[in-house]
């Protein structure tokens, strides 16, 4: 059998967060080590910054790397070359809106507030728009092929992280509702929905403290 991904981050979502998922879809067991202090001290993070997974005997560090290698590793990623760079495509979709709602507890409450109504205003109109349509035209229950690939993975997290910030946010999309039932009962994901998982909670001012003292960020 082989080793578990050690995966050491804080005890938050960030970055680390669309790693988990991934590896849940796989249905891939994860150890997590959350004092980050142990690896910095010992120089293992490459440009000293996590996420850092160890996998298959090495360090990695850069988010778009390690997902890029699960996927690739766990069947997640298509070998067509055409379909790999439609799924590039929409996972860097996906990740545009998510770094509106990344940076979101950072931000003051009357900063908050702009960001919610950006974030609301985004997503409907830019983002779940074009992910409607790329199902529609695609007629299949995935975004590319006929499989469950790292986009799916990308957009449902997407999907049910923007709904904690606007619950209503899918009303006028049917197609990405559907999306959202079919892919979350999919027994992996379905399992990583649970209470208990290793899906983290929305990040709080206090993993945020936590980060900065570690990198000695103000």
């Amino acid at each position: 059998m082989s080793e578990k991904p050690k995966l050491h981050y804080f005890n938050g979502r960030g970055r680390m967060e669309s790693i988990r998922w991934l590896l849940a879809a796989a249905g891939v067991e994860l150890a997590e080590l959350l004092s980050v202090l142990t690896v910095k001290v010992y120089g293992a993070l490459l440009f000293q910054q996590v996420p850092m997974v160890e996998i298959d005997g090495m360090k990695m560090v850069q988010t778009r790397a390690i997902l890029s290698y699960i996927a690739g590793k766990y069947n997640l990623y298509e070998k067509d070359l055409k379909e790999r760079a439609w799924i590039d495509m929409y996972v860097e979709g996906v990740r545009d809106l998510m770094d509106l709602i990344r940076v979101h507890h950072k931000l003051s409450p009357q900063e908050q507030q702009k960001n919610l109504a950006l974030i609301g205003e985004k997503a409907a109109t830019r983002y779940f728009p074009v992910y409607e349509k790329i199902l529609k035209d695609h007629k299949d229950d995935f975004l590319v092929g006929n499989q469950l690939t790292w986009a799916d993975v990308q957009l449902i997290e997407a999907i049910l992280t923007v709904e904690e910030k606007v619950p209503t946010i899918l009303s006028e999309f049917p197609l990405l509702q559907a999306f959202k039932a079919r892919v979350s009962s999919i027994a992996t994901i379905k399992k990583f929905l649970q209470p208990g998982s290793q899906r983290k909670l929305p990040t709080d001012e206090k993993a945020v403290a936590f980060t900065n003292r570690i990198f000695n960020r103000r």
